[in-house]
């Protein structure tokens, strides 16, 4: 467990420069689906324009973490959250009663474990969020969904293909097409729940090398089962086991001089 949830307390260990500064953070998070306890007083910083990964074993609560954050769980009966997710620099509790779960879901958008691309033309997917938040000059459409699919690097590869159902696309295009989706709406942080489980080798380099680009402009929470992935993409490292943060830290520190054993356990391949 880390801290009392202000920055100091739960600032990792080792760190060489000045800390960034906080985008969010969760104070004291547990989360119940009914009466099973998923999190268990989870306090974790995420730093702006930093990508940071939530690594541990299935079932640690890595996936109902992130979904807290744009607070997916909503969407069922008998899910609790008790905590606090701080959204910085306005100090909104994410969760709190009077927050909106749809204005939440605009400022903190998800890309899904497999890619589920809308049953619409490649624009309308990427103008789907826009239209929602009431965006309808045409003018003003294009040129977002051109600026969206940009920053998802795929413009180049359907800019003439813009009619065509999002679905014709390849399994590695249609990530990308979710992210320039998730992208449109200008959110201030992007989930990522295993983006490239489902997608070959070529794929998931692309999809890796667009989050280390994406976070230039946007906060970044992923989760992976891929060791080497959270290694390669990551600023800091989150490790989860049994609903609770046993550590973290910046990446290469929590990787190659953990504090915990438990964690050099996991990361070696001696657990988990």
């Amino acid at each position: 467990m880390l801290g009392s949830g202000n920055a100091a307390a739960i600032a990792p260990a080792h760190v060489d420069a000045p800390l960034p500064p906080l985008k969010a953070e969760t104070r004291d998070l547990h989360f119940h689906y009914g009466k099973f306890q998923a999190l268990k007083g989870v306090e974790m910083p995420v730093y702006e324009n930093k990508v940071t990964a939530l690594i541990g074993p299935s079932g640690c609560g890595k996936s109902t973490l992130l979904r807290c954050f744009n607070r997916m769980h909503d969407l069922y009966p008998g899910n609790r959250y008790d905590g606090q997710i701080i959204l910085h620099p306005d100090n909104t509790d994410l969760l709190a009663d009077d927050v909106d779960p749809i204005e939440v879901r605009m400022r903190v958008s998800m890309v899904f474990q497999k890619p589920n691309p809308f049953p619409k033309s490649i624009y309308e997917n990427v103008a789907y969020g826009l239209r929602v938040r009431g965006m309808k000059g045409k003018n003003a459409l294009d040129e977002k969904v051109e600026e969206s699919l940009k920053g998802a690097a795929l413009w180049d590869e359907v800019k003439n293909r813009l009619n065509e159902v999002g679905s014709n696309l390849s399994g590695g295009q249609q990530q990308r097409l979710c992210i320039a989706r998730a992208l449109a709406t200008d959110p201030e942080i992007m989930l990522f729940d295993e983006p490239t489980s489902a997608l070959d080798p070529i794929a998931t380099a692309s999809i890796e090398e667009l989050v280390t680009e994406l976070k230039k402009k946007v906060t970044i929470l992923i989760v992976t089962h891929n060791m080497q992935q959270a290694a390669r993409v990551s600023d800091y490292t989150a490790y989860m086991y049994l609903g609770e943060l046993v550590e973290f830290g910046q990446t290469d520190h929590l990787f190659f001089k953990p504090k915990k054993k438990e964690t050099e356990d996991y990361i070696t391949g001696r657990f988990g």
